[in-house]
């Protein structure tokens, strides 16, 4: 198994979003097989559901990795300060 996740970590964006693809469609094929009463169906299921599971977290984690890089490089909108609210402002009046 730990084979199986180098090799998806390793997988470039385009090739991630293909394996998702076609992990989704096996896994629809599965079902049906399932359905059938092929008994071997089931664990490939679970193996896909898995590796499906991979597929998104690393496309996830792409994703969240190239905002946090695009928000850092760009420089902090200023607030302008806010006005007082509640009982503190009430207090200084």
């Amino acid at each position: 198994m730990p084979r199986r996740i180098e090799k998806i970590r390793e997988a470039g964006v385009n090739e991630l979003e293909a394996q998702q693809k076609e992990l989704t469609e096996q896994i629809f094929r599965l079902r049906f097989q399932l359905t059938t009463g092929q008994a071997e169906a089931l664990k490939r299921l679970r193996e896909a559901r898995k590796d499906l599971a991979r597929v998104k977290t690393l496309l996830r984690a792409n994703e969240l990795q190239a905002t946090a890089k695009s928000a850092a490089a760009r420089p902090a909108p200023t607030k302008p300060a806010q006005a007082q609210v509640g009982r503190q402002a009430a207090r200084k009046a």
